[in-house]
């Protein structure tokens, strides 16, 4: 019976340093496995810079697009500023050839395309 109770009592402690040594192993694992910082993912920071480059390239694209639109928008105000001239030059024609009595349907027809015309390059300046 002395036997058994030594070994019972060593079976205890063998128990307790084996529980003690699994919790001490499985705690650091978790540790590591919980903490990337430790143990930097060579995936995720590859994921991470390749993300970042899609984003440069969507932000290089957006700013290209922006650059042409911009310039697609100077063009067509050159264009219209051009076609004001012009406009403006024939509804002067058409004054002229008026007196106080008589105003031309041409006179107001042009009036109303250079009014037309002006609200569109004003919306356009202003970036719309």
């Amino acid at each position: 019976m002395n036997w058994f109770v030594v070994t019972r009592k060593a079976f205890k402690f063998n128990l307790a340093g084996a529980l003690l040594l699994f919790a001490l192993l499985g705690s650091s694992a978790l540790a590591q496995v919980a903490d990337p910082t430790q143990t930097p993912d060579i995936t995720t920071t590859g994921r991470q810079r390749q993300r970042e480059a899609e984003d440069q390239w969507t932000l290089d694209q957006k700013r290209e697009m922006i650059k042409k639109q911009n310039l697609q928008r100077q063009q067509d105000l050159k264009k219209d500023t051009d076609q004001l001239l012009d406009l403006a030059t024939e509804l002067k024609q058409y004054v002229d050839k008026t007196n106080e009595n008589i105003i031309s349907l041409d006179v107001i027809k042009k009036a109303e395309q250079i009014e037309k015309l002006a609200k569109s390059v004003k919306e356009k300046m202003k970036g719309q």
